[in-house]
């Protein structure tokens, strides 16, 4: 069993590349499982009708705001503690873990409560058409019902992978996401539930989650939770805010775009949202690899940049962004070929798989820059640069996609809807390459 000072050994005195791959494994498998959970519930819905995998991917961006404050919460608390643990600040890091966990499930509840008496305005808001609208309604009444365990949890995960413990933060996001998988065909056609059973498999695995998460804080590699250490200050808000920020404005502008999305893709019909929500699971599942690798790479540049380790941290760096770049043009090349196939898989409908594969080429042929954008933005954020981390993560799903998204499909239509994300994707790219640049000029100065 690992002790907290074997964890600090291994994130700065052990080969990088070992380092990476040996965090990044089981950040991969987190991500990928979690991912699967998402796509096994368009799949399984999707052998409902349009109007229920319509509805889930509606649904889906109302989630991302949830979503979003989980990884706010947990990455600006995870952040301060890999930074704090590599200074050898021990009882910093043990308030602020406190401090993170009960103020994520606090505004999970408050989300809850707030999203429960808008549950129509905020369905008609998100992009519902008027026969999509009671199955949106249905199964977000009962996901809402999980906001709380899902933020937390969030936090709890990225907290216990930011100490160096990315095993058991992998066990607690993999068990709920399994058992998430397993109940969905049981209630959905086992108990004839339709979509609220795909709904109630999604709490229940949200909950299992954060049961096994908080068990596993009681391990001595792991901070323990505890009330008498929560002490919310300012300090402790700005310390949330600068670490976490970046990773709001990534989720939070991703809900935002793809509310866009769905209201852009909306006025070509159900078949085209369909489409796109099919797209972006596929999409994510594919991106949440180079995520996983990214998150591998977090706490050795948490560690290294508290312990002024600068050039194992930008050694660290271009490992994670060379290995994450191959990896996607191997995955778009193969995602391009089979894409008609791939869409086929979700919907069986002939309009469904038309738009969705277009879409889908369209996005892998530029993936393979998101393993620079993303590593920079998680490099930035880790080492307290919440300005530069704000303005990378925004830019991808937010400062580029949503202006985009109202401009090209008035010039192009459909294609415009489904060219949207590549476009983006390169902007996004030939911003990062500037940023990147000064960066790591300020931190050779740092190390001076």
């Amino acid at each position: 069993m690992h002790t907290e000072e074997d964890n600090y050994r291994f994130l700065t005195e052990e080969p990088v590349d070992k380092v990476v791959v040996a965090m990044a494994v089981p950040t991969i498998i987190s991500m990928l499982v979690t991912s699967i959970y998402n796509i096994v519930d368009t799949f399984f819905v999707g052998q409902i009708d349009t109007q229920s995998t319509a509805a889930v991917g509606i649904v889906f961006s109302i989630m991302f705001i949830a979503q979003a404050f989980g990884f706010f919460f947990g990455h600006g608390s995870g952040n301060y503690i890999s930074r704090e643990l590599g200074a050898k600040r021990h009882q910093n890091a043990v308030v602020m873990a406190s401090n993170g966990f009960f103020l994520s499930f606090f505004f999970g509840l408050i989300f809850l409560v707030v999203c429960e008496l808008l549950l129509r305005r905020l369905s008609l808001w998100l992009g519902s058409t008027p026969t999509i609208l009671p199955y949106t309604e249905r199964y977000m009444g009962i996901v809402l019902l999980g906001s709380p365990f899902l933020t937390s949890s969030l936090t709890l995960n990225n907290q216990m992978r930011l100490q160096g413990n990315a095993r058991l933060a992998m066990v607690g996001i993999v068990s709920g996401a399994v058992l998430n998988c397993l109940l969905d065909p049981l209630l959905i056609f086992g108990f004839d539930m339709g979509v609220a059973g795909a709904a109630w498999a999604t709490v229940i695995g949200q909950v299992v989650s954060f049961i096994i998460l908080i068990a596993m804080t009681h391990r001595p590699e792991n901070i323990t939770i505890s009330w008498s250490n929560f002490h919310p200050s300012w300090l402790t808000i700005k310390e949330i805010f600068y670490g976490g920020s970046p990773s709001l404005s990534r989720q939070g502008l991703g809900c935002i775009a793809t509310i866009a999305l769905n209201i852009a893709a909306g006025a070509f019909g159900d078949a085209a949202i369909a489409a796109m929500s099919i797209v972006n699971r596929i999409t994510m599942f594919v991106m949440s690899a180079v995520v996983g690798l990214g998150q591998g790479f977090q706490p050795l540049c948490g560690f290294c940049y508290g312990a002024r380790l600068y050039p194992r941290m930008r050694t660290a760096y271009w490992f994670t962004v060379k290995t994450g770049t191959f990896f996607l043009i191997i995955v778009g090349a193969v995602g391009i070929i089979f894409s008609d196939s791939i869409i086929l898989i979700f919907r069986d409908d002939p309009d469904v798989v038309r738009i969705g594969s277009a879409a889908l080429v369209w996005q892998l042929c530029t993936y393979p820059l998101n393993a620079f954008s993303m590593t920079s933005n998680m490099m930035t954020q880790v080492c307290r640069k919440p300005w530069r981390a704000n303005i990378l993560a925004a830019s991808r799903r937010g400062l580029f996609f949503i202006p985009l998204i109202i401009v090209l499909p008035h010039w192009f239509g459909l294609t415009g809807v489904e060219m949207c994300q590549s476009c983006s994707d390169v902007l996004s790219f030939f911003l990062t390459v500037p940023i990147m640049a000064y960066t790591f000029r300020q931190i050779k100065e740092e190390g001076r």
